[in-house]
Protein backbone atom coordinates (compact mmCIF):
# COMPACT_ATOMS: atom_id res chain seq x y z
CA UNK A 1 0.00 0.00 0.00
CA UNK A 2 0.94 3.81 -0.20
CA UNK A 3 1.05 6.15 2.46
CA UNK A 4 -2.50 7.61 1.47
CA UNK A 5 -4.12 4.75 0.85
CA UNK A 6 -4.19 4.19 5.23
CA UNK A 7 -6.38 4.65 6.97
CA UNK A 8 -9.39 5.12 3.97
CA UNK A 9 -11.44 2.18 4.68
CA UNK A 10 -13.19 -0.28 6.61
CA UNK A 11 -13.46 -3.94 6.16
CA UNK A 12 -15.62 -6.51 6.83
CA UNK A 13 -14.91 -9.01 9.81
CA UNK A 14 -12.00 -11.60 9.71
CA UNK A 15 -10.60 -9.82 6.63
CA UNK A 16 -7.01 -9.95 7.59
CA UNK A 17 -5.88 -12.58 9.69
CA UNK A 18 -4.60 -10.91 13.05
CA UNK A 19 -2.65 -13.76 14.16
CA UNK A 20 -0.07 -14.06 10.94
CA UNK A 21 2.57 -12.69 9.66
CA UNK A 22 2.18 -9.09 8.94
CA UNK A 23 4.33 -7.14 5.81
CA UNK A 24 3.32 -3.52 5.76
CA UNK A 25 0.45 -3.27 8.02
CA UNK A 26 -1.62 -4.43 11.07
CA UNK A 27 -5.19 -5.02 10.75
CA UNK A 28 -7.02 -3.57 14.04
CA UNK A 29 -10.30 -4.99 15.03
CA UNK A 30 -13.42 -2.84 16.02
CA UNK A 31 -15.84 -4.68 18.41
CA UNK A 32 -17.94 -5.00 15.42
CA UNK A 33 -15.68 -7.12 13.92
CA UNK A 34 -14.50 -4.52 11.34
CA UNK A 35 -11.21 -3.93 10.51
CA UNK A 36 -8.91 -1.26 9.34
CA UNK A 37 -5.47 -1.21 7.97
CA UNK A 38 -2.82 0.81 10.21
CA UNK A 39 0.58 0.90 8.81
CA UNK A 40 3.46 -0.66 10.77
CA UNK A 41 6.55 1.84 12.30
CA UNK A 42 9.57 -0.30 13.45
CA UNK A 43 10.84 1.33 16.72
CA UNK A 44 14.50 2.19 17.09
CA UNK A 45 15.92 -1.31 18.06
CA UNK A 46 14.13 -2.74 14.89
CA UNK A 47 12.91 -5.51 16.39
CA UNK A 48 9.95 -4.57 17.63
CA UNK A 49 7.14 -2.30 15.97
CA UNK A 50 3.71 -0.42 16.47
CA UNK A 51 0.26 -0.36 14.24
CA UNK A 52 0.25 3.83 13.48
CA UNK A 53 -2.85 6.20 13.40
CA UNK A 54 -2.86 9.32 12.18
CA UNK A 55 -6.92 10.01 12.28
CA UNK A 56 -6.64 13.60 10.82
CA UNK A 57 -5.36 11.85 7.56
CA UNK A 58 -8.00 9.35 7.54
CA UNK A 59 -11.46 8.94 5.62
CA UNK A 60 -14.23 10.97 6.75
CA UNK A 61 -16.51 7.60 6.82
CA UNK A 62 -13.23 6.06 9.44
CA UNK A 63 -13.45 8.97 11.28
CA UNK A 64 -17.05 8.86 11.48
CA UNK A 65 -17.04 4.99 12.38
CA UNK A 66 -15.04 5.66 15.40
CA UNK A 67 -16.23 8.32 16.76
CA UNK A 68 -19.51 6.43 16.66
CA UNK A 69 -18.02 3.67 18.42
CA UNK A 70 -16.15 5.70 21.05
CA UNK A 71 -19.25 7.98 21.77
CA UNK A 72 -21.29 5.15 22.54
CA UNK A 73 -18.64 3.77 24.91
CA UNK A 74 -18.14 6.60 26.27
CA UNK A 75 -22.03 7.79 27.23
CA UNK A 76 -22.58 5.29 29.58
CA UNK A 77 -20.39 7.71 31.85
CA UNK A 78 -22.76 10.71 31.35
CA UNK A 79 -20.06 13.24 30.68
CA UNK A 80 -21.05 17.38 30.47
CA UNK A 81 -18.37 17.91 28.57
CA UNK A 82 -15.73 16.57 26.37
CA UNK A 83 -12.17 17.61 26.95
CA UNK A 84 -9.61 16.98 23.83
CA UNK A 85 -5.99 17.16 23.72
CA UNK A 86 -3.48 18.28 20.66
CA UNK A 87 -2.89 17.93 18.36
CA UNK A 88 -5.17 14.77 16.86
CA UNK A 89 -7.14 14.22 19.62
CA UNK A 90 -8.70 17.36 18.84
CA UNK A 91 -10.42 15.69 15.35
CA UNK A 92 -11.71 12.78 17.53
CA UNK A 93 -12.87 14.80 20.51
CA UNK A 94 -14.94 17.05 18.57
CA UNK A 95 -16.61 14.78 16.70
CA UNK A 96 -17.40 12.48 20.08
CA UNK A 97 -18.82 15.84 21.37
CA UNK A 98 -20.96 15.91 18.41
CA UNK A 99 -22.14 12.44 18.69
CA UNK A 100 -23.22 13.09 22.21
CA UNK A 101 -25.93 15.70 21.07
CA UNK A 102 -23.35 18.38 22.63
CA UNK A 103 -22.96 21.73 21.21
CA UNK A 104 -19.20 22.39 21.94
CA UNK A 105 -16.09 20.82 22.99
CA UNK A 106 -13.18 22.11 24.80
CA UNK A 107 -9.59 21.79 23.03
CA UNK A 108 -6.48 21.86 25.32
CA UNK A 109 -3.84 23.63 23.29
CA UNK A 110 0.17 23.44 22.75
CA UNK A 111 0.61 27.17 21.53
CA UNK A 112 0.29 29.60 24.12
CA UNK A 113 -2.06 32.81 23.49
CA UNK A 114 -0.89 35.99 25.23
CA UNK A 115 -4.03 35.64 27.88
CA UNK A 116 -3.30 32.13 29.21
CA UNK A 117 -1.61 31.74 32.67
CA UNK A 118 1.42 29.77 33.32
CA UNK A 119 -0.19 28.23 36.04
CA UNK A 120 -2.50 26.62 33.93
CA UNK A 121 -0.03 24.75 31.74
CA UNK A 122 2.20 21.73 32.45
CA UNK A 123 5.24 20.59 30.02
CA UNK A 124 3.63 17.65 27.33
CA UNK A 125 5.96 15.28 25.06
CA UNK A 126 4.51 12.10 23.07
CA UNK A 127 5.81 9.36 21.65
CA UNK A 128 5.84 10.48 18.12
CA UNK A 129 8.05 13.96 19.20
CA UNK A 130 10.10 12.62 22.07
CA UNK A 131 12.90 15.38 21.52
CA UNK A 132 9.71 17.90 21.42
CA UNK A 133 9.05 19.40 24.97
CA UNK A 134 6.29 21.49 24.70
CA UNK A 135 3.65 22.94 27.53
CA UNK A 136 -0.34 22.16 27.72
CA UNK A 137 -2.52 24.87 28.33
CA UNK A 138 -5.85 25.01 29.30
CA UNK A 139 -7.91 28.54 27.74
CA UNK A 140 -8.82 30.39 31.54
CA UNK A 141 -11.87 31.50 29.57
CA UNK A 142 -13.41 28.06 29.39
CA UNK A 143 -12.55 26.92 33.01
CA UNK A 144 -16.20 27.84 33.71
CA UNK A 145 -17.23 24.58 31.61
CA UNK A 146 -14.89 22.63 33.34
CA UNK A 147 -15.67 23.31 36.82
CA UNK A 148 -18.04 21.21 38.43
CA UNK A 149 -18.90 19.23 34.93
CA UNK A 150 -18.69 15.65 34.35
CA UNK A 151 -15.59 15.59 31.84
CA UNK A 152 -14.37 13.10 30.06
CA UNK A 153 -11.05 13.10 28.37
CA UNK A 154 -10.42 12.25 24.63
CA UNK A 155 -7.28 11.20 22.78
CA UNK A 156 -6.47 10.03 19.58
CA UNK A 157 -3.90 7.45 20.59
CA UNK A 158 -2.98 5.98 24.12
CA UNK A 159 0.38 4.95 23.70
CA UNK A 160 3.18 5.60 26.26
CA UNK A 161 0.53 7.51 28.47
CA UNK A 162 2.76 11.03 28.62
CA UNK A 163 0.42 13.02 26.91
CA UNK A 164 -2.67 11.32 29.12
CA UNK A 165 -0.46 11.84 32.33
CA UNK A 166 0.08 15.38 31.86
CA UNK A 167 -3.88 15.82 30.62
CA UNK A 168 -4.25 14.38 34.12
CA UNK A 169 -2.21 16.62 36.20
CA UNK A 170 -3.08 20.04 34.40
CA UNK A 171 -7.01 19.14 35.17
CA UNK A 172 -5.66 18.20 38.75
CA UNK A 173 -4.23 21.67 39.27
CA UNK A 174 -8.03 22.79 39.42
CA UNK A 175 -9.19 20.29 41.07
CA UNK A 176 -10.60 18.85 37.95
CA UNK A 177 -11.30 14.66 37.33
CA UNK A 178 -12.54 12.78 34.54
CA UNK A 179 -15.15 10.42 35.04
CA UNK A 180 -13.65 8.66 31.55
CA UNK A 181 -10.89 8.70 28.94
CA UNK A 182 -11.16 7.86 25.68
CA UNK A 183 -9.40 7.03 22.63
CA UNK A 184 -9.56 5.80 19.26
CA UNK A 185 -6.54 3.07 19.39
CA UNK A 186 -4.95 2.11 22.81
CA UNK A 187 -1.62 0.90 21.37
CA UNK A 188 0.06 -2.16 23.53
CA UNK A 189 -0.66 -2.02 27.44
CA UNK A 190 2.00 0.57 28.11
CA UNK A 191 -0.02 3.32 29.31
CA UNK A 192 -1.62 1.32 31.73
CA UNK A 193 0.97 1.57 34.59
CA UNK A 194 1.80 5.12 33.78
CA UNK A 195 -1.75 6.05 34.47
CA UNK A 196 -2.03 3.26 37.46
CA UNK A 197 0.79 5.29 38.87
CA UNK A 198 -1.86 8.56 39.42
CA UNK A 199 -4.61 5.93 40.73
CA UNK A 200 -5.70 2.76 39.14
CA UNK A 201 -9.23 4.79 38.55
CA UNK A 202 -7.38 6.03 35.82
CA UNK A 203 -6.57 2.96 33.90
CA UNK A 204 -10.07 1.30 34.78
CA UNK A 205 -11.84 4.23 33.12
CA UNK A 206 -10.21 4.29 30.10
CA UNK A 207 -11.89 3.33 26.60
CA UNK A 208 -10.77 2.77 23.39
CA UNK A 209 -11.91 1.87 19.90
CA UNK A 210 -9.59 -1.15 19.73
CA UNK A 211 -6.08 -2.42 21.15
CA UNK A 212 -2.95 -3.16 18.86
CA UNK A 213 -0.47 -4.78 20.34
CA UNK A 214 3.26 -4.15 20.20
CA UNK A 215 5.03 -6.46 17.31
CA UNK A 216 8.24 -8.01 17.11
CA UNK A 217 10.19 -8.72 13.94
CA UNK A 218 9.93 -13.14 12.62
CA UNK A 219 12.69 -15.04 11.77
CA UNK A 220 11.63 -14.91 8.11
CA UNK A 221 10.95 -11.54 8.01
CA UNK A 222 7.71 -9.60 8.48
CA UNK A 223 6.21 -8.76 12.00
CA UNK A 224 3.90 -11.21 14.62
CA UNK A 225 2.36 -9.99 17.42
CA UNK A 226 4.98 -10.04 20.80
CA UNK A 227 3.97 -12.59 23.16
Amino acid sequence: MQPHEFWQKLYAPETFDIQGVHETFFPATLDDGRQLQLPIRPLSDKQHALASLIVNQAAFDVVDALSDDLAAKLKAFEPDVIVGLPTLGLTLASEVARKLGHSRYVPLGTSRKFWYEEELSVPLSSITTPDQIKRLYIDPRMLPLLDGRRIALVDDVISSGTSIVAALNLLNSRALKPVVIGAAMLQTQRWRAPLEQLGAEFAEMTRGCFTTPMLKHGENGGWTIAG
